[in-house]
């Protein structure tokens, strides 16, 4: 009975990180085979024709693959750059400075967690339409210049940090601005390596917006030049596509394996689980 309680977690999870890298798996297997094989349901990792040059090659050659991640890299490091120079500011105001409406505030950020990008689409499409800022990066990445969702993360770390430092650090001459970013930020660093993370991997990934503001394939980013991919194979030679899919997917698993103990470290801080 011991030895069922305490192996049966383990058999759940086992399954559910079965289910959740199946599908990657099989990107990986398809992108390796040949057009033959393609619909082959079987698992083995070994296919019996490899075409992994060709279909990589396809995947490179066939459009501008090394543009589409380098817009990418612009957009996502772009976004991510200007969201922790507003967030932090914010998160440090709200968490260690006492002012009226200060719970308010608070309030109203947690409230606009709850806003989806879709309801804004259309007035933030009218506006950089009339301003005449279509295909252009500042379209892909401003309305994501604001994170509420980093304001409540780094809120939640930056309540954690001891204020008898901060008192002692104004007592010393230090400003607001330089406790803020040289003190309280820098103890807080796990938090800030789970929100790039976060932040990193859903710009990456994001195809709804980038599709509704851009048109110039010399703008699209990963998500959306798969999508152009796609329409000049026609949707037929699915392992160029899914050799496509392999190359833009392998930075986001990069980048998250390896701040992944910073990323545990800073969940954990925030609790936000």
């Amino acid at each position: 009975m011991l030895r069922l309680r305490s192996t049966a977690p383990h058999a759940v999870l086992a399954l559910g990180a079965f289910v959740m890298l199946l599908p990657f798996y099989w990107m990986a297997l398809t992108s390796i085979r040949s057009p033959a094989e393609i619909f082959d349901v079987s698992l083995w990792p070994i296919p019996e024709h490899f075409d992994a040059a060709d279909n990589y090659a396809r995947a490179i050659g066939q459009v501008p693959m090394a543009r589409f991640m380098l817009n990418g890299v612009i957009v996502c490091f772009g976004i991510l750059a200007v969201q922790v120079l507003t967030a932090v500011p914010m998160a440090y105001a709200l968490a260690k400075l006492r002012f009226p409406g200060r719970k308010l505030l608070l309030t109203l950020i947690i409230a606009a967690l709850c806003v989806p990008m879709q309801a804004l689409a259309l007035p933030l499409f009218v506006g950089l339409a009339k301003a005449q800022l279509l295909n252009t990066y500042f379209a892909m990445m401003a309305p994501f210049f604001l994170s509420v969702f980093a304001v409540f993360l780094f809120h939640q770390s930056f309540r954690s940090y001891p204020d008898e430092i901060i008192e002692a650090a104004r007592i010393d001459g230090f400003s607001e601005w330089e406790i803020c970013w040289g003190l309280v930020l820098r103890g807080s660093l796990p938090s800030l390596a789970a929100f790039a993370v976060f932040s990193l991997v859903a710009h990456w990934n994001d195809l709804y917006w980038p599709m509704i503001v851009v048109s110039d394939t010399n703008l699209a980013p990963p998500p959306l030049g798969m999508l152009f991919f796609s329409d000049v194979e026609s949707g037929a030679n699915y392992g160029a596509l899914m050799a496509g899919a392999a190359i833009i997917t392998a930075p986001m698993v990069l980048c998250f394996l390896l701040a992944r103990r910073h990323f545990i470290a800073g969940i954990t801080m925030t609790g936000v689980k």
